[in-house]
């Protein structure tokens, strides 16, 4: 059949559907209402004459005549995106959609503060950072780049480190230290209430706490258990208990006072940031600048 703008219109609605795996979440990466995509699919459908995916109350999956096509157009629109994103060659700046999936930790500490300079800079460049600390696949959810801590970066990404080494600390509130004591070393922490913190692979992280070459990995009874360091924080704020996380997140909270330093010779080094890409296609140009802006670690100007 001849290739009409609406069917191709009609495609990249399948693709996203796919992508997906349901209605109302390819809605909103498309941002077009549920039953528009709803009426394409069925006009796709009725023109091709072949039924290409299967409809439940919940999600959508694909018939074996839609994954072959998937598989095509996948093929054929990665070639049209690297078509277009080659023209970015010819201009003075970069310009086109990124999408970048990031560690809330990440999200403040690095990629915050160099989005006002980067969008000033390229202007044409619009980008959409989607903040997520559990896991995901950067290619199926159709993300450019993902920011996580190194040892979490999958093996077959092209990953570069965006700052320094992190530093780990432990911190409670004044009331809180008042009431229970301060810890006189890393196994007194079994008598505090720590607050445990669920990673986005599911697993509570152990406190690996260090002392010149003295190194532990602490696995404690933890009265509370969260998946974002502003809740710990808050609940430390209150008194709740002891919180382990990067040093930079808290320093504000240390200078005012709202927490002080538990063990502080205790603390402990990690792997920085990476942000990392798929190493199965070409680097965006605008891609390309925005790493090599958080590899300086400082915003640039013109």
């Amino acid at each position: 059949m001849q290739l009409s703008r609406t069917t191709l219109g009609d495609l990249t609605v399948f693709v996203a559907l796919a992508r997906h795996g349901g209605f109302r979440k390819a809605a909103l990466d498309l941002d077009v209402s549920a039953s528009a995509l709803s009426h394409a699919m069925r006009g796709l459908e009725a023109r091709l004459g072949v039924r290409l995916i299967n409809r439940n109350a919940r999600s959508v999956t694909l018939t074996e005549a839609g994954e072959e096509l998937l598989a095509r157009l996948e093929a054929g629109f990665g070639e049209i995106s690297e078509g277009l994103e080659a023209l970015n060659r010819f201009r003075e700046s970069p310009a086109g959609r990124l999408r970048i999936n990031v560690l809330s930790d990440a999200a403040r500490l690095v990629l915050g503060p160099v989005l006002a300079e980067y969008t000033r800079i390229h202007p044409d460049v619009h980008v959409e950072i989607i903040v997520q600390d559990e896991m995901v696949d950067i290619v199926a959810g159709g993300y450019d780049a993902g920011i996580r801590f190194g040892g979490r970066v999958p093996e077959d990404m092209i990953a570069m480190p965006i700052g320094p080494p992190l530093r780990w600390v432990m911190v409670a509130s004044a009331s809180y230290l008042e009431e229970k004591g301060m810890p006189a070393n890393p196994e007194a922490l079994r008598d505090h209430r720590c607050i445990g913190f669920r990673m986005g692979t599911g697993a509570i992280y152990r406190w690996e706490l260090e002392r010149g070459s003295e190194v532990l990995a602490m696995d404690l009874q933890w009265s509370i258990v969260v998946s974002e360091t502003d809740v710990a924080l808050s609940i430390a704020r209150s008194g709740g208990g002891i919180v382990y996380c990067i040093a930079d997140r808290v320093q504000p909270l240390l200078d005012d006072g709202s927490l002080r330093e538990v063990l502080p010779d205790w603390s402990s080094e990690g792997e920085p940031f990476y942000i990392y890409y798929s190493s199965r296609r070409q680097q965006p140009e605008a891609l390309r600048a925005l790493v090599a802006m958080l590899r300086r670690g400082t915003s640039i100007s013109d």
